[in-house]
């Protein structure tokens, strides 16, 4: 088991867990992931690991609570041990000098984008960072974005903090002042999917790191398949990421909302009844 050794509200419903996985915080790269699982019945779910510290032994995890297995884990305190982290799993984000990069991020995606955007600085590479939210209240880890990026464009709908406008009106405001070599983005599968439509039509090399659904991560279960170039791969082993204009994000969408009546009726359930176990 790996034992919980500091927690942080980033807002009410996400949390960041540092969590001991020595040897995970030895061999994890920009891009890779973890899956975690609570309790011997418990869901298991992936998680990008957002940064390690090989000293302590220790990766850090940002958690979104959005379901019952979400919940769970963000329930946990310092002290209290999660029943399985495997990892690290995937590929690494493949960094080179490309010159100028966009990362677009949004939500929990700023997360497992702050070490791609440290490894893009440690390669050379000019990086923009669009940080994109409903409000300025889920604006997370900015501070720690600015100690790497050149330059942090902030996004709210609500226009509470920063530029009112969508990522992809920073990535686009972006785009038109300055030559950009490539994009990167990570967020819900429909910013993405938007960020992916804007950039095809500038011709910008863009990759999308992929959130699917997810079973047992060694690509044996085929949950987390998805279309990319008209071709079945396995988010879990061939990526988690690939070429946005090759990615189906619609059957993507479409398959991540095949299992939500099931999770809307286990919230209901574990709201009457907060001492069961599911």
């Amino acid at each position: 088991m790996n034992t919980i050794v500091d927690k942080e509200y980033f807002s009410e419903n996400v949390v960041k867990l540092e969590v001991e996985a020595p040897l995970i915080a030895k061999a994890r790269k920009a891009g890779h992931f973890v899956i975690v699982r609570v309790g011997e019945k418990g869901e298991r779910i992936p998680l990008t690991i957002a940064d390690s510290d090989t000293e302590k032994g220790t990766i850090t995890l940002v958690v979104q609570q959005v379901g019952v297995s979400s919940l769970k884990l963000c329930n946990l305190n310092v002290g209290d041990t999660i029943t399985d982290v495997v990892g690290p799993l995937g590929k690494a984000t493949h960094i080179e000098n490309f010159g100028t990069v966009v990362c677009a991020c949004g939500g929990v995606g700023t997360a497992p984008m702050l070490p791609i955007v440290k490894s893009l600085k440690e390669h050379g590479n000019k990086v923009i960072v669009v940080l994109a939210a409903r409000t300025k209240d889920l604006i997370i880890l900015e501070e720690q974005m600015r100690r790497y990026a050149d330059e942090i464009v902030i996004m709210t709908d609500d226009g509470s903090y920063g530029n009112k406008g969508l990522v992809t009106n920073g990535v686009e405001m972006v785009i038109q002042r300055e030559k950009v070599d490539m994009c990167v983005t990570i967020g819900p599968a429909v910013m993405m999917k938007f960020v992916s439509l804007l950039t095809k039509k500038y011709d910008l090399p863009t990759l999308a790191s992929l959130n699917t659904i997810m079973v047992d991560g060694t690509g044996m279960c085929g949950a987390c398949r998805v279309s990319v170039g008209g071709k079945t791969k396995f988010v879990c082993v061939d990526g988690p990421e690939f070429n946005a204009h090759e990615v189906d994000f619609d059957e993507m969408m479409m398959r991540l909302d095949g299992y939500k009546e099931q999770e809307q009726e286990a919230m209901r359930k574990i709201k009457k009844c907060s001492s069961c176990d599911f």
